[in-house]
């Protein structure tokens, strides 16, 4: 097999499947710092994280499951052309796909986990191809002047769309402990500045973000598991109000979103990932399903939410619709009006 034709089909794989073979000892290349709570000197973790599962199960789960049928295209009914600023309390979210968004607020214009290439893949010929276009084209955007970036999984760290923003806007990038070696390696002009969970970053004048646990992992292949950290945010927009961003999370009991509320509430919105959750046996670890994700939003006690991290890159079984589908289901199971919950398609905006 050429080398060409194996990173394809590593590639083609649903990016749960990255560091499949992650276990393998060896120094750090992101991160050198001291043990912590949730870094053994290595790697980093999560107190309830399980065991990492092993390549075949991840082989059965993710090959040889079968999948619901996804279009070749299933372009969204909205489009936005953001205003250049928002400010006083006013709060705007523009949803562009997947788990990029336009946050302003507070004078602010704040993106988190920016991706507007084609794939989310170490290779542009293979890998997750998208089926709807971004909500807003990056010609469109206002100037940027944050970046919040979650962990490095190719469908949240995209090298190329970050080295655009460093070019045109030249934004501040606030990421976790490791992501910024992989950053600059791409973007070597990159503001960016890596930080531990609990840091504390200003943003602007009275605009702040707060890196929260997040149930999650890292990789950017197949030796580099968990050797950079993930984060969820926790950002406080002054009379904007709070707003919490997950990245990507599993569920595990919940203590993580509880902890946010505690520390970081009370939200005036949250965006959780409800999609990319299927078969549950081997994702459960790592994504939320949308009856999880409704869960999480009790347990944030956030006034609304926006549900993200689906109908945009195929990466696992369900279908294309499913998350909606069934978040939708979920509230009125809990009694909750669908209006609080959203489950944005891009260029749909949510506006307070």
């Amino acid at each position: 097999m050429t080398r060409r034709r194996l990173l394809a089909l590593l590639a083609a794989a649903p990016l749960a499947a990255a560091g499949w073979f992650g276990w393998a000892r060896g120094r750090n290349p992101y991160y050198d710092g001291p043990p912590s709570d949730h870094f053994d000197g290595l790697r980093f973790f999560h107190p309830e994280q399980p065991p990492d599962k092993s390549p075949l199960a991840a082989f059965r789960a993710l090959q040889l499951t079968e999948k619901a049928p996804w279009p070749e295209s299933w372009p969204s009914p909205f489009a936005d052309r953001p205003p250049a600023r928002v400010t006083g309390s006013r709060l705007r979210v523009t949803a562009i796909g997947h788990a990029t968004h336009l946050i302003q607020a507070a004078g602010l214009n704040i993106l988190t986990d920016p991706v507007w290439s084609e794939r989310c893949s170490p290779v542009s010929f293979a890998g997750p191809k998208r089926v709807c276009a971004p909500g807003v084209a990056f010609d469109d955007l206002p100037k940027i002047d944050v970046v919040l970036l979650s962990h490095n999984h190719y469908d949240h760290l995209d090298v190329a769309t970050l080295s655009r923003l460093v070019a045109r806007d030249d934004p501040r990038i606030v990421t976790a402990l490791g992501n910024d070696v992989i950053i600059r390696a791409s973007a070597s002009r990159a503001r960016v500045e890596a930080c531990d969970w609990g840091d504390r970053v200003t943003l602007g004048d009275g605009v702040t973000a707060t890196l929260a646990v997040a149930c999650h992992w890292s990789a950017r292949g197949v030796t580099d598991r968990r050797k950079a950290l993930w984060t969820a945010f926790a950002i406080d927009a002054g009379s904007a109000g709070r707003l919490y961003f997950a990245g990507d999370s599993g569920f595990f009991s919940g203590a993580h979103f509880r902890q946010a509320a505690e520390r970081h509430g009370p939200f005036r919105l949250a965006i959780l990932p409800i999609g990319a959750y299927e078969p549950r046996w081997f994702m459960k670890d790592q994504h939320l399903n949308p009856a999880e994700a409704v869960e999480a939003f009790g347990l944030l006690g956030a006034e609304q939410a926006i549900g993200c991290h689906w109908g945009v890159f195929r990466l696992t079984a369900e279908g294309i619709d499913a998350p909606a589908t069934a978040l939708q289901a979920a509230l009125r199971e809990k009694g909750i009006p669908p209006e609080r919950f959203r489950a944005l398609r891009p260029g749909e905006v949510w506006e307070a």
